[in-house]
């Protein structure tokens, strides 16, 4: 999924600070966890051994923020010293059963306020429960690659997919999850860490392409 090496990359990120907004809700804020334990402060570190010391990620998770809160945020949120955006907004949406237009559209706003701006950026994808019925799961599923593919972001399609493994297995995710069963524990973190890191770096190689 990475199309430059590591070591490489290292040298570029030294010479050219990057300034990276984590946009999302309580899977980025870091619900239920200690500080040091949440998905910004453990990219944090994997970008570092990863020589990428000079990014700074800034928290903008917000606990129970939909796409359409994100959208009523996101012109304030990207303020000037913002050089890259990683987008995950779409898990409240699905809670409450909200229309996959809407959360389209949402997200649509979200990376056309990015792109506006010139901001390298990065998708997350989120999948539909079997629940919701086929109709639903596939026009929510299908979201993500159409807006990635839109917006020529990097994009990684499941947030949870480092814990469900190939065989895209719910119940794999059980021991990685706290007890609500939604916000992975900490182990669970640093699985999707390693999972979202190589695309990270492919996000700040952007910044320093432009």
């Amino acid at each position: 999924m990475l199309a430059i090496g590591v070591a490489g990359f290292g040298s570029a990120a030294q010479a050219e600070p990057v300034t990276l907004l984590a946009f999302g809700d309580s899977l980025t804020q870091g619900y239920g966890l200690e500080q040091g334990d949440g998905l910004v402060p453990q990219l944090q570190s994997w970008l570092a051994a990863h020589g990428a010391g000079d990014v700074t990620i800034i928290n903008g998770g917000v606990s129970g923020d939909t796409t359409a809160g994100g959208l009523a945020r996101i012109d304030w949120s990207l303020t000037p010293d913002i050089d890259a955006m990683m987008v995950i907004l779409g898990g409240n949406d699905l809670l409450r059963g909200t229309d996959p237009a809407v959360t389209g559209a949402n997200l649509d706003g979200i990376l056309s306020e990015g792109q506006a701006k010139g901001v390298p950026m990065m998708l997350v994808g989120m999948q539909a429960a079997a629940n919701f019925g086929a109709d639903y799961k596939q026009q929510f599923d299908a979201l993500y690659p159409e807006l990635a593919a839109r917006y020529d972001t990097v994009f990684v399609p499941s947030f949870y997919g480092a814990l469900t493994g190939e065989d895209q297995d719910p119940a794999a995710m059980r021991g990685y999850l706290q007890a609500d069963g939604i916000h992975p524990n900490p182990g669970g973190v640093q699985k999707i860490v390693e999972d979202l890191g190589p695309s990270v770096l492919e996000l700040v190689a952007r910044v320093g392409a432009k």
